[in-house]
């Protein structure tokens, strides 16, 4: 699915990412267009959902019609090189085919799956249709799924792996669904190291680690959006899929280290996704 690469250009290339609304801006098309800047990639959006949330807690979801996700999402084809595609949360399975029958017409960007299925809090997101249609629609147009264990196990349908051998048979049954590579992540799994597990097709050398030192922070929301955003934009810059795993997680590994020097909501607060620049200014 490798996109014909703009930065062979000296252009910037253009990512799109398809997306809940967080109205804290901590998560979904917020952090996702943050990081993308951040990156140095210029970000488009399609809105999936609209949520009323803060650092505390989502108050509110209103699902956004498939036909109007499709609609914006043709419209940024229509008009713009797409190098690469972002999903995050996709609330129902009218969404679901939507965004599948997008992609199935523009074939070419490397696409980009954050299964977000319930909020931090356990508040779930997205309907169980929705789920099904994903494992029949869209992983099968995906280069990289980015689950946490959770998640992992609802797209398997298997019992949660609590072993790195059962997180392994887990990831090979989701590759078995079709996506390119499936990248487990293990920010929610316990010790002094934040281990990702790496999984791709045939010839790509096997199953990696990285490995992190953990974060120590009551920060943290919008994680999952931030990293996979992070390896959108690597890849449109012409990274391969290791590769841009790497850089995604040590951009995500500072913009954590440097959550505290933001003062947002009384909660978990967001990642301080401009580190980098507003240090220099």
């Amino acid at each position: 699915m490798a996109a014909d690469r703009q930065v062979s250009t000296g252009t910037v290339p253009n990512v799109l990412a398809v997306a809940g609304s967080d109205s804290g801006a901590g998560a979904g098309i917020q952090a996702d267009l943050k990081t993308f800047a951040a990156l140095g990639v210029y970000g488009c959006s399609a809105v999936t959902a609209i949520t009323a949330q803060n650092t505390r807690s989502v108050q509110r979801l209103t699902p956004v019609a498939g036909a109007m996700v499709e609609a914006q999402m043709e419209a940024v084809f229509g008009d713009m090189r797409i190098a690469a595609v972002k999903i995050g949360l996709l609330p129902t399975a009218r969404v679901v085919r939507a965004v599948a029958r997008v992609l199935a017409r523009h074939d070419g960007p490397d696409v980009v799956y954050d299964p977000v299925a319930a909020a931090s809090t356990g508040r779930p997101l997205q309907a169980e249709s929705a789920l099904e249609a994903v494992r029949a629609d869209l992983l099968p147009r995906v280069t990289v799924v980015t689950p946490n264990v959770a998640e992992l196990t609802g797209l398997t349908g298997s019992s949660p792996p609590r072993t790195d051998s059962a997180v392994d048979r887990a990831a090979r049954r989701l590759l078995d669904a079709g996506p390119e590579w499936v990248l487990v992540t293990g920010g929610r799994r316990s010790g002094r190291f934040c281990r990702d597990r790496l999984h791709g097709p045939r010839g790509s050398g096997g199953a990696r680690w990285y490995r992190a030192l953990r974060v120590e922070t009551r920060h943290g929301h919008g994680t999952g959006c931030t990293l996979s955003s992070a390896i959108a934009a690597r890849l449109a810059l012409g990274d391969g899929v290791p590769d841009a795993v790497k850089v995604a997680k040590d951009y995500l590994g500072e913009a954590l280290a440097a959550a505290g020097e933001l003062d947002v909501g009384h909660g978990p607060g967001p990642l301080n996704h401009f580190h980098a620049m507003w240090r220099k200014t």
